[in-house]
């Protein structure tokens, strides 16, 4: 019998993994697609994150950010959002006293870094093996694809937005998916390695560079669906012309690597638990990746639910701490820590969007203004930027 039995090894799954082990619980982690491991010359992978100080901050505690970090990554210091080029908002390290705003880092390569660490631990981690059932009642209890059944007192559903746990647990959601999709187009610059991030938002959707490694960066180009295949469909040497042709001049020249498209969706869990069932991530929460919070809110998750626990230790002995009548009241204290605050960024995200996308006259000189305004708004641009950071 196991104390958590984490279904999920990605990012967040995989943190909260080691987190709890390094608290000296008995954790099971099941995990059915283990990526690549990591050679200096493979090329940068499609599927990156912009990683907040506050997210640094948590893999530093957990013991895992030396072990990302000694692979790749590209540190920001300067971030910039602006509807045309006069009405312009720039953000600097220097300004909030850091010495950078966040990393951009491949996801896999976060995953790696996490389980490399993992494999030190006395983590039972279950590899490429899928979950064929879920069952939660007094223990939960669940089946892999080999036929081996994992028990476990709590388990945390850290399997996406698609989230077996979730469904198992029967907790309903509400959300939709955007009429717009994301094309990620992957470049090599004809420069070194930058150290701004920037975003243009424009009538059709945003437009922004994440800056990678050694002078390659990562675009993203919001779109309709009808257009996003069209622009996949085309060589690189035209995709490139398209996106001189749309992307503003900050772009400095570069040869295409590789595209992709992602849908856009929203979702939101009903509850956060229920029982010894408890959800972190993309199980609980998917939001408009619009500011790249998408997994810095499922680290905020993983911190929540390692505090939360880490004061039950302190308060009670260990094991009253995991009996199913103590457990609802310390899950409920991190559903009430996080569920709204992840309501709030969802919704947030959702306006600025609206408000962005779009050639409203009203909204256009009220947007336009704010931007002018925000650029010169000093304690209240700092603070702005620091809640941003998750500082």
């Amino acid at each position: 019998m196991f104390d958590f039995c984490v279904v999920g090894g990605g990012m967040v799954g995989s943190a909260m993994a080691l987190g709890l082990a390094n608290m000296g619980f008995k954790i099971a982690m099941i995990e059915p697609n283990i990526p690549a491991t990591f050679e200096p010359e493979q090329p940068p992978d499609m599927r990156v994150s912009a990683i907040s100080l506050t997210s640094e901050k948590l893999l530093r505690e957990i013991g895992a950010w030396d072990e990302i970090k000694s692979m790749r990554l590209c540190p920001y210091k300067r971030l910039s959002v602006w509807d045309k080029p006069s009405c312009r908002t720039d953000f600097n390290c220097v300004d909030i006293g850091q010495s950078h705003l966040g990393n951009i880092i491949e996801n896999r390569l976060v995953q790696l870094g996490l389980h490399n660490v993992i494999a030190t631990t006395e983590v039972n981690f279950y590899k490429n093996l899928k979950v064929t059932n879920i069952t939660t009642h007094q223990s939960a209890s669940v089946t892999l694809e080999d036929g081996q059944v994992i028990q476990a007192k709590v388990l945390i559903g850290a399997d996406g937005g698609h989230s077996a746990v979730r469904k198992a647990a029967n907790i309903g959601t509400q959300g939709w998916e955007y009429s717009q999709q994301a094309l990620g187009i992957q470049i090599k610059t004809k420069a070194g390695q930058q150290d701004i991030t920037w975003q243009q938002f424009t009538p059709n959707g945003p437009m922004a560079y994440l800056p990678l490694y050694d002078g390659f960066g990562a675009l993203v180009w919001y779109h309709n669906a009808k257009d996003i295949q069209h622009l996949k469909s085309l060589s690189k040497t035209k995709l490139k012309q398209h996106v001189l042709q749309h992307f503003p001049a900050e772009l400095v020249d570069f040869e295409v690597i590789d595209v992709a498209s992602f849908p856009l969706t929203r979702m939101h869990a009903n509850q956060y638990f229920k029982g010894n069932t408890v959800l972190i991530g993309d199980s609980a929460h998917t939001i408009n990746p619009l500011a790249g919070q998408g997994v810095n809110l499922g680290f905020k998750d993983v911190a929540a639910l390692l505090s939360v626990i880490r004061e039950q230790i302190a308060k009670h002995d260990r094991s009253i701490v995991l009996q199913p009548g103590h457990c609802s009241l310390w899950l409920n204290q991190y559903q009430v820590a996080r569920r709204k605050d992840n309501l709030i960024m969802m919704s947030a995200m959702d306006l600025l969007y609206s408000t962005f996308s779009n050639d409203l006259l009203p909204l256009k000189l009220l947007r336009n203004l704010g931007l002018k305004l925000a650029n010169h708004a000093g304690p209240v641009k700092q603070n702005a930027m620091k809640y941003a950071m998750g500082l």
